[in-house]
């Protein structure tokens, strides 16, 4: 989990991407991706395994350098300004970084006092109350459910209120209900300004969640758009007794062009 006292937010897309290219020796992963994140908004990459997802994440992040091309987060150049954008980012990964010995809310305030913020107590308790884990607060995280625990774990990386948020594979591994606790924190965090990036396997929480969806494959952006907008992509549906609609799943598979 990377991030640092927040930063106000510059005019523009909260993420811009141009020509991103990154290669391990001759397999090219990124291919010259392109896309654009609006502030305030949730942006789904989907993929499969090995489409390029958490290679792009954390490029943008500043863990990774590009062979080629741009990345702009928060309006600052991922290359030549990594360290602001360091302090607009939050980066939560596929495995919850949670200490399973503290509790919820001794995780929270020891992030708090690692980023020497004021009153980490104060903060610590309005984040498990935004996150609906103020009744658990004082148990151990290990006793938590996995929804819990990443709850907490988005919880722990909002700590400073940054601006953009990188969310890579949240739900991997969780049970349906987990899931759904999962997604409508994702869902507030949006409500409250915060522009997030969510990769995902995951065709139904892209569908759930997204204001916009790219489908990344073999290192391309291949379509980028509204939910509504790529079932446009798919032939209209056929009247008959009842008529069906598209789901995004259809759309992934017709544009990458693999069978079911």
């Amino acid at each position: 989990m990377l991030a640092g006292m927040s930063i106000p937010p510059t005019p523009g897309p909260a993420i811009h991407v141009r020509g991103l290219e990154k290669a391990y020796k001759e397999l090219r992963v990124l291919r010259g991706v392109d896309l654009a994140v609006a502030p305030g908004s949730i942006f789904a990459l989907l993929g499969s395994n090995g489409a390029g997802k958490t290679t792009l994440v954390n490029i943008l992040a500043t863990l990774l350098k590009s062979d080629a091309g741009t990345a702009r987060v928060n309006g600052f150049d991922v290359a030549t300004q990594a360290g602001d954008v360091r302090e607009s980012i939050s980066l939560t990964g596929q495995f919850a970084a949670v200490d399973e010995i503290l509790s919820g809310r001794e995780n929270l305030v020891l992030v708090a006092r690692l980023r020497r913020l004021k009153d980490p107590g104060g903060i610590a308790d309005r984040l498990l109350s935004r996150f609906s884990l103020t009744d658990a607060g004082a148990r151990r995280a290990a006793t938590y459910s996995g929804g819990m625990r990443r709850r907490l774990d988005i919880a722990m990386s909002l700590v400073g209120d940054p601006p953009v948020i990188f969310l890579d594979e949240p739900t991997a591994g969780l049970d349906p209900q987990a899931r759904v606790e999962v997604w409508q924190a994702v869902k507030e965090l949006a409500e409250g300004g915060t522009t997030v990036l969510l990769t995902t396997q995951y065709l139904e929480e892209a569908e759930q969640l997204a204001d916009r969806i790219a489908i990344l494959h073999e290192g391309r952006i291949i379509v980028d758009g509204t939910l509504a907008e790529l079932k446009a992509l798919l032939p209209p549906a056929k009247v008959e007794y009842v008529e069906k609609q598209p789901s995004l799943e259809d759309v992934f598979f017709a544009v990458v062009g693999a069978g079911r």
